[in-house]
């Protein structure tokens, strides 16, 4: 069936469009304006803007963390409403089913799950084949592991076997990339380290966190594989931690690096506070370094619950527990913090936190490398990501916000002195195009020919909260989806994941280790296409090599 979306403002940076025109789509697909045909549907949307479904790249959205963290705080959903968030007021609310319908309402179409652990996988890809509409994929966590720390070990370090290992974990697990989280810190924390930097070495293994980055971006780099390392790097939180985001920009020589949150990793220790926006030293790296993409991990005020693989960072962060209750779990590589947290307007550094996040986005000079995040549900929830499109899009509405904050967050605060405004391509880009690009999704986050069929129509409106909240249409893969932001058909979406080949000695290698240490056969957490009852639901993504 051709349909046809007619009269709209199309907004495709991808293809240096930003015209009035139609958008033609059929068998699920993007195709140019037929000749000779009529089209089978016609939606007027005539003063409308029309885009690509929109991409998150880094959000929380399944696997045994976040099911954790579900079972420690089922109350969140109630809260946040009281709160005025845009959240049902029901534990179902943050569901995997809910999950699926608010982000489409909202016009995503595709979601990055980025910490998967590669023993939970099953579980992890379980519970995102329970999220309807969306396309989704997991990041997988090494780097703490003690097979990798092995293979690091200093003065014995075994590259192609370490090039292997990452191959079979991405396979085994089925996932997208890798994700790197405070590289050595959990391991050291077993140690009884309390804070971990770029250059300390992990106890008993003797290599740094910056020497298994490193080692992580030549592999991924070796096998081709499209997104480069997802890095969550050392001292998160901590004042003064610009200076280690810069040190691992600096660090990454010639390979490409995704830094992820980055606005955890904006604080400077200037002030009578000593805390204060590093976001410009920060910036000025990442502008400079071409090769570096990075996602901002926005900060909303009000109640949420944080979720990480960083369990030294956790442990820490214990103690701002709000509700006072939380969950630390530290197992092989890394394991599992999960600290309810309110962020509060009137604090100084939750008002500061929230200001250097819209700084970070308001200094990059190139939105293809600085995406869209709140690190949901770390930084807010991601109902709350049209409010923050109205911040970004508006200085009066951002004046308004900041005005009201603690006058010693705003005297360290460069916020209320950048006028820019982001504009309609640019938000594009940064939660389209660019995630798509990022992550070797080459058949999305742009309306060209050949694309899928996966489009989000707003009707315009200067109020960008409202505008963003709830879509006009919504198609998925060519089916029409949501109607004046409400659900009308639910269909369900693919995974996509990397299949580099690798030596099948390591298959063996990897068997003995667990079955010496653990007692167990790796195939027991293997991902298979049997993990959904849907056959078509995986997509390998081709790598480079």
């Amino acid at each position: 069936m051709l349909i046809q979306l007619k009269g709209g403002r199309v907004i495709d940076p991808a293809n240096n469009r930003d015209s009035v025109g139609d958008v033609y789509l059929e068998d699920g697909r993007v195709v140019a304006a037929p000749e000779g045909r009529e089209p089978d549907e016609v939606h007027d949307v005539s003063g409308k803007i029309v885009m690509a479904g929109a991409i998150d790249v880094h959000s929380h959205i399944a696997g045994t963390n976040v099911t954790l963290g579900r079972q420690l705080m089922p109350e969140l959903p109630i809260i946040a409403a009281s709160e005025g968030q845009p959240f049902g007021p029901s534990p179902a609310a943050w569901g995997s089913y809910a999950t699926g319908v608010r982000y489409a309402e909202m016009g995503y179409t595709t979601v990055i799950e980025p910490a998967m652990i590669p023993t939970h996988a099953v579980q992890a890809h379980k519970e995102m084949a329970a999220i309807p509409i969306i396309d989704v994929a997991g990041l997988v966590v090494l780097g703490n592991d003690d097979y990798t720390l092995n293979l690091l070990r200093k003065g014995d370090v075994k590259s192609d076997e370490l090039k292997d290992y990452v191959a079979w974990t991405l396979a085994h697990s089925k996932a997208l990339g890798l994700k790197v989280i405070n590289a050595g810190g959990s391991e050291a924390f077993k140690f009884n380290a309390r804070t971990f930097d770029l250059d300390e070495e992990v106890p008993e293994y003797g290599v740094t966190s910056r020497g298994i980055v490193e080692a992580m971006q030549q592999v991924i780099a070796d096998l081709g594989v499209p997104h480069p390392p997802h890095v969550h790097t050392n001292n998160l939180g901590i004042a003064g931690n610009v200076d280690t985001a810069v040190a691992t920009l600096k660090a990454t020589g010639g390979h490409p690096i995704h830094l992820a949150h980055i606005q955890f990793y904006g604080y400077g220790k200037e002030g009578d506070k000593k805390f204060s926006s590093g976001a410009p030293a920060l910036m000025e790296a990442i502008n400079k370094h071409k090769k570096a993409t990075v996602d901002v991990g926005q900060v909303m005020f009000g109640q949420t619950i944080t979720i990480s693989g960083d369990v030294l960072r956790q442990f820490d962060g214990r103690r701002a527990a709000n509700p006072k209750k939380w969950v630390i779990n530290q197992a092989e590589g890394n394991g599992t913090g999960v600290v309810p947290y309110n962020y509060k307007k009137k604090s100084f550094v939750n008002a500061l936190q929230w200001a250097i996040g819209l700084e970070i986005f308001l200094l990059a000079e190139d939105p293809w490398r600085v995406l869209f995040s709140t690190d949901h549900p770390n930084g807010a929830l991601f109902t709350r990501y049209p409010e923050i499109f109205h911040l970004l899009m508006d200085k009066n509405e951002r004046s308004r916000w900041f005005d009201a904050l603690p006058e010693a967050s705003r005297q360290v605060s460069g916020l209320a002195g950048i006028s820019r405004e982001i504009t309609l391509s640019e938000l594009a880009i940064m939660t389209r195009a660019a995630p798509a690009k990022v992550l070797g999704l080459t058949d999305r986050g742009h309306l060209g020919p050949g694309a899928v069929a996966d489009v989000a129509v707003y009707a315009d409106q200067k109020n960008k909260t409202k505008m963003f909240s709830a879509a006009d249409l919504v198609f998925k893969s060519g089916k029409l989806v949501v109607r004046k932001g409400t659900v009308v058909d639910v269909s369900w979406g693919r995974c996509f994941h990397v299949d580099p080949g690798f030596d099948r000695q390591i298959v063996k290698r990897v068997r003995s280790f667990y079955e010496t240490y653990y007692g167990a056969d790796p195939s027991w957490f293997g991902v298979t296409e049997t993990v959904s009852d849907r056959p078509d639901r995986f997509a390998t993504i081709r790598c480079a090599s």
